[in-house]
């Protein structure tokens, strides 16, 4: 069964994360560097069904864009031109940073750790891709009769 995979796009790092095959549970994929996205993708599209891609679109808390927005449609633009046949939705990814942050303390990580961006950029991907399973209806058991 095809995987929903999502991006957390940024100037020198990309955060991914990945849905299980049954599309209930998203873990982190990784982190690689921005420039190499597209051929990380390429590969990893041979080995793994991929039946959407999920990027977050940074937008202020007024809904307005900020400076990584341009980057993120130049992403969305690239990612169209070699993966033409590939859904793409872009997600709004206000706060993810936060959150991720958030999870890390909550979790009880050490501030060393938590000074790793390209865990932060996974974390936020995979919120990305959480927050989606969770408002599409994803990740909920099916009622059963009984």
């Amino acid at each position: 069964m095809p995987r929903i995979l999502a991006i957390d796009y940024g100037k020198k790092r990309t955060g991914l994360a990945v849905t299980d095959p049954l599309k209930i549970i998203a873990s982190g994929l990784g982190t690689v560097p921005s420039h190499e996205l597209i051929p990380y993708l390429k590969k990893y599209f041979a080995t793994e069904p991929v039946e959407l891609i999920l990027i977050g679109l940074p937008r202020n808390l007024d809904g307005s864009a900020t400076d990584a927005t341009a980057l993120v449609e130049e992403c969305i633009r690239i990612l169209g031109k070699h993966f033409p046949d590939m859904p793409l939705k872009k997600v709004d990814e206000r706060f993810t940073s936060k959150m991720a942050f958030r999870s890390m303390i909550d979790s009880g990580m050490k501030k060393k750790d938590r000074q790793n961006k390209g865990l932060v950029d996974e974390i936020s991907a995979t919120i990305i891709l959480q927050e989606y399973l969770h408002h599409s209806g994803g990740g909920q058991m099916p009622m059963t009769g009984g």
